[in-house]
């Protein structure tokens, strides 16, 4: 009976030393198709767009907040200043450097950057974020002041 163990053992061990290649080939396959999305588009991502600024956003020369913050934290600052403004009836931002503005899409960041084609659409698509910004806040309306 100890001899049928060892007998089947040795079948194991043999069938598992067959097929050690394949397993091999298999995994290096699987691991490569696993990861080649990673190691294709390595390095080849698309610039950044180009953004063209409306001629009052040139002479302003600033905007409410830095430009890398802007770029980075945008949607963050809206998002503040929607809270401010409907839940506190507080309209004024005040910014680091001591410049207070009016706390609107429509009437502040619109005024500079009043092409959103050009300046806010070029960005989202790269970025292939929907913003729902534009569902109220189109065309500049009037807001109630």
């Amino acid at each position: 009976m100890s001899d049928k163990k060892i007998f089947l053992m040795k079948d194991k061990n043999i069938f598992l030393i067959k097929d050690k290649k394949y397993i091999i080939a298999g995994l290096v396959f699987f691991i490569a198709l696993f990861t080649f999305p990673f190691w294709y588009n390595s390095g080849k991502a698309a610039p950044g767009p180009e953004l063209k600024l409306t001629d009052k956003a040139k002479e302003a020369k600033e905007c409410v907040m830095p430009t890398a913050y802007m770029r980075a934290e945008h949607m963050q600052l809206l998002d503040i200043w929607r809270q401010s403004v409907v839940r506190n009836s507080d309209n004024i931002y005040v910014n680091p450097s001591g410049k207070a503005f009016t706390m609107s899409l429509s009437n502040t960041c619109l005024d500079c950057h009043s092409n959103k084609a050009e300046f806010c659409d070029k960005c989202h698509d790269y970025a292939s974020v929907r913003p729902y910004c534009f569902d109220c806040h189109i065309d500049k309306p009037k807001e109630i002041k």
